[in-house]
């Protein structure tokens, strides 16, 4: 039997105010003549489908759109929800389409649904834990001790319909919890002091836990505890991944874990150098200048107006940084001292060699002598 597992669509999300649905439109297209191809028996998604609590319409028809094209193939999909969609909307029509074999999990009550997929003698049972916080736990569950996210969980598996004695059928998870030891991205949330932590023993006695909420491809513990990552990369910490389906195969033997490799509409890409040799024909010719770009220029002065300049030729250009002697160490400004027995050129050259980590050159010092000359005079 193979499944496949995903996470974390984020779907209508917005990066350096630009809008991904047309990225994540192209990746999902992409997604489903995977699956066209493959024919897999099922779909894992592993929550956070939207980027917030209310969509936006174009994303919620993204979505349904994605899950009528699933219905089309007769694939069974097993969604749940994360910490950036509301259980409730998440849920809606749940019931009505669980005929289709789209199972979307309801609102956590305490019950978390079960379904079995059997298929060459092989059976797999597959249990769906949308997000939950203990304050949710705790309220179903009065007389649990839940003191923090890994009780939570705990609890919430003890009380799942989680047959043991079949030992040749095999138990999957789905949930989306941040399990101890993962590594975040920059465009995940994090909660101080690591509140959220889930210890990943919790999961024990699931064959194999599809993970969601990290947006890095990761395994934790073993290889069949597993967040798939984004398909998409949403910070420039990411620009490294390379993004992927996680295929899930089952056997007589047990779970082994494979990855098949997304290639998206435009890349989340860095590059770096000088002005001068990041707008050279011979370094951006034979490259996707579409791509979503982080600029790190080096040169030790600043350019003007770099931004708009190189969106000339980067047009999804989305930060601009600087890598330099006055970047890469900070000094503390401290109050000038002697001030009555120095020139205000004197004060202004320390104040902006302090700042910068260099002294100024000629033409920045002759412009400073001219703007103190007009001060005086005015």
């Amino acid at each position: 039997m193979k499944l496949f597992h995903i996470s974390d669509l984020h779907l209508g999300k917005k990066l350096n105010e630009f809008s991904m649905i047309e990225d994540q439109e192209f990746i999902l297209r992409e997604i489903l003549g995977i699956i066209d191809e493959e024919k897999p028996n099922g779909v894992l998604i592993a929550g956070d489908v939207y980027d917030k609590s209310i969509p936006s319409e174009e994303a919620m028809r993204l979505w349904d759109d994605f899950l009528i094209s699933l219905a089309a193939m007769k694939v069974p999909v097993f969604a749940i929800s994360g910490n950036h969609d509301s259980a409730i909307r998440f849920s809606n029509h749940g019931k009505l389409v669980d005929s289709t074999g789209i199972h979307l999990s309801p609102v956590y009550d305490g019950a978390a649904k079960c379904f079995t997929l059997t298929d060459g003698g092989i059976t797999v049972n597959i249990h769906m834990l949308p997000f939950v916080k203990p304050v949710t736990v705790r309220g179903i569950f009065e007389g649990e001790e839940i003191a923090d996210y890994t009780d939570a969980c705990r609890v919430a598996v003890r009380h799942m319909d989680l047959d043991k004695s079949d030992k040749s059928a095999k138990n999957i998870l789905i949930a989306h919890q941040f399990v101890t030891g993962a590594v975040r991205c920059d465009s995940e949330e994090v909660s101080v002091g690591g509140l959220d932590n889930v210890d990943a023993s919790v999961f024990d006695d699931f064959d194999y836990v599809a993970l969601g909420h990290i947006h890095g491809k990761q395994t934790i513990g073993r290889e069949t505890v597993r967040y798939s990552g984004t398909p998409l990369k949403y910070s420039f910490s990411e620009k490294d991944h390379n993004k992927s389906i996680t295929v899930v195969n089952v056997d007589a033997g047990g779970v082994s874990v494979s990855e098949i490799p997304l290639k998206p509409l435009r890349d989340l890409r860095e590059i770096r150098g000088t002005y001068e040799e990041l707008t050279a024909r011979d370094n951006y010719a034979g490259t996707n200048t579409d791509d979503y770009i982080h600029a790190v220029l080096t040169d030790e002065n600043d350019v003007v107006n770099a931004f708009g300049k190189l969106q000339t030729i980067y047009p999804n250009l989305m930060k601009l940084s600087y890598d330099n002697a006055r970047t890469r160490e900070q000094r503390d400004v401290s109050d000038a001292v002697d001030v009555e027995n120095r020139t205000p050129l004197e004060l202004f050259e320390e104040f902006y060699e302090k700042q910068n980590n260099a002294p100024m050159n000629k033409e920045q010092r002759d412009f400073v002598i001219g703007c103190i000359g007009d001060i005086w005079r005015a």
